[in-house]
This record gives structure tokens, sequence and C-alpha cells, in this order.
């Protein structure tokens, strides 16, 4: 792979609010559509690993990889969201808001911090590596995490973001059917997956059961018609589909 192909470390955060007798939402954001990579698609907060990320990881994650992934996550969600996740104390409004414009204004999350980060509120999940022609190439762990806060603290960023909204998995995935929204291959797949969780302790029971391996989707034919798929045995019910159908970026 040259090095325009090289993998960019990236970290996502799937945040889950548990409901009585209903199914869990989780927080999702639009990209705006003049975006080059996904454009208009409907995707869980998250972004890029900065090195500042390693930076402030290497002083206080075992693991660095797994540790400037975390941070990251946490930085991305509270650009996007401003939502603070995976602090030991959840900070008020007043100080996430105030961590918020910190970091918009281009300074560090280790800067910007109000408060100590508790890295082990996020649960690994998945790890996606799709390898698109003529796109760049983003290698992202996927994390869980519960939100117990009020709806409403959250509010998107307007930038990278045309809009913010909870809803179920399922939900997203009949919107995506109705042609309402547009969900990319490894949204997809995933919210399969999270829409067979009735609560938090079950997301999480299941990540435990999986590994967490590469996934890097490839193509092959199926009763004669080219899929796109993915490996069995990590806990996604559905494992491939045409790539006539595909949303891929």
């Amino acid at each position: 792979m040259n090095e325009a192909r090289t993998p960019i470390p990236a970290a996502t955060l799937v945040l889950m609010r548990e409901r009585s007798g209903a199914a869990p939402q989780l927080l999702f954001v639009e990209r705006s559509r003049e975006l080059r990579f996904a454009g208009g698609a409907v995707v869980f907060p998250g972004g890029r690993v900065d090195p500042a990320d390693r930076v402030l990881a290497a002083d206080i994650a075992p693991d660095l990889e797994d540790g400037a992934a975390r941070i990251a996550a946490v930085r991305e969600t509270l650009e996007e969201t401003g939502l603070a996740i995976g602090f030991e104390t959840r900070p008020d409004r007043t100080a996430a808001a105030r961590m918020r414009a910190t970091l918009h204004a281009g300074e560090a999350l280790g800067t910007a911090l109000q408060g100590r980060l508790a890295l082990d509120a996020l649960v690994p999940f998945a790890r996606w590596l799709p390898d698109l022609p003529l796109s760049r190439v983003f290698d992202t762990l996927f994390y869980l995490a519960r939100y117990d806060g009020p709806m409403d603290a959250a509010s998107v960023d307007a930038t990278e973001n045309s809009r913010l909204f909870w809803a179920s998995a399922q939900e997203v995935l009949d919107q995506a059917d109705r042609g309402e929204v547009h969900v990319i291959f490894p949204t997809r797949r995933n919210l399969e997956r999270l829409a067979g969780f009735d609560d938090f302790a079950a997301a999480v029971a299941d990540a435990r059961r999986h590994p967490v391996r590469t996934i890097t989707p490839w193509t092959e034919l199926r009763d004669g018609e080219e899929h796109l798929c993915i490996p069995a045995g990590l806990g996604y019910p559905v494992t491939s589909e045409p790539v006539s159908a595909v949303r891929r970026g």
C-alpha cells in the first residue's frame, strides 16, 4: 500500500441511551453533504486520531494505540455533540461547553480537560478497515458507552455535521430502507448488530463474546451476483450484501 493509501487511525463512539420498555436509542450525526468522504451519511460521532491524542494516551493509558483511540472517541464526541463521555464525574453543561469551545479553537483535549478521564467507560466493539478505491482509508475502532443524561444536552456542531438525533438502530435501518437517510456499508452492518440488543448490558456481553478483529470487506460472486462480504463469527447477523445495493461512501 503506497503512502497515499496508508490507513488513517480513527475512532467512533456508539452512545447508547436506555429506555424502559423500548429499544435503546443511539446518538447519530448526519455528515455535511459537502464533505468528500461519506457526505450526507448518517454515522456515529467520531473521527481521526490526532497526534495530541497519542501524547495524552502515553501519560494515562497502558496501551498507546487503544488509549489514543479512546481519547479520540471522547474528543470527537465532545466536539461534534457537546457531550462529555468517559469522565470519572460527568462535567456539567457549562464545563462541557467550555471544553468544546476550547477544542473548536484548535487546542488539544489535554489542554481542554476539566475533570479526570475514565477511559474504561468505553467498551471495545469492533474494528473496520474498508479499502475503498480512490478514497482515503480509515482504520476505525468502534467503542460502546452508556449515556444516562438529558437528551437535549447534545447539540450539533454545524461544521462537519448538519444535524444530530437520537433513534434506535432499527429505526435508522428502516429510514435507510425508505430512502430517508444515507447509511454506508459499515454503519449498516453495525446497526444490524446493535438492533439485537435490548440494553447496554446485552451489547457489552456480545462485544465480550466476540473478538475485535479488523474487518476489511471483500467482493465475491454468490449465486451469480457480486456481493460485498465480511467474515462470519464476529457477531454480525448479516455478512454480505449485493454490491448493487451497497452505499460505500
